[in-house]
């Protein structure tokens, strides 16, 4: 019996009101665009729902985030914009950030007060080691029973697709950055 087991009664194990751990992951486009997705849906059954974004800057203000404000979805870009340590940005700015949202997040998902909490790019911390992912995994364990967290990004560290529900993996057949066509308002952001 692995750890994660010990948590699901028999009720949970039936499939009724348990939490899932859900991962967005892969070199494809549309891991954040699924996972607003699936917001959008709970929010549709009234469910209370929330994303941190680990990447997007504080000042982020893309498609996402004018929809969500028009109807009332939380979204909170706690980033310093797109960060490769030794190559781009602030990389001391990143970290503070992130560990000030992983922070942040930790207390949303430990509060049980929202039913979905989506953490969007955390998996660039977690790659960079900014934050530790043995502490995420039991943040995760120990939720309340019912909530889902979905996680979305590239490079996704193995232990936690090893503890989540579901993992699915976006995979890119053809993009058109390769034909030098730019990230387009409304498709990319």
């Amino acid at each position: 019996m692995t750890e994660k087991s010990i948590r699901k009664t028999d009720e949970e194990e039936s499939g009724k009101d348990r939490g899932l751990v859900l991962i967005n992951t892969g070199k494809g486009k549309g891991k954040t665009t699924a996972a607003m997705g699936l917001m959008l849906r709970a929010w549709g059954h009234d469910k209370k729902v929330i994303m941190l974004q680990f990447v997007k800057n504080t000042k982020a203000n893309f498609g996402e985030h004018r929809a969500a404000r028009r109807i009332g979805l939380e979204i909170i870009a706690g980033g310093a914009g797109f960060v490769v340590p030794g190559v781009t940005g602030d990389v001391e700015k990143s970290i503070r950030l992130s560990r000030e949202l992983w922070s942040r997040a930790a207390q949303i998902i430990a509060s049980g007060e929202y039913d979905v909490v989506v953490l969007d790019e955390l998996s660039y911390p977690l790659k960079y080691e900014w934050l530790d992912v043995q502490e995420v995994i039991s943040v995760l364990r120990n939720r309340p029973d019912n909530e889902h967290v979905v996680i979305t990004g590239r490079d996704m560290p193995d232990e936690l697709i090893e503890f989540a529900d579901m993992v699915t993996e976006f995979t890119e057949i053809k993009h058109h950055f390769n034909d030098g066509i730019e990230a387009q308002p409304g498709i990319e952001f």
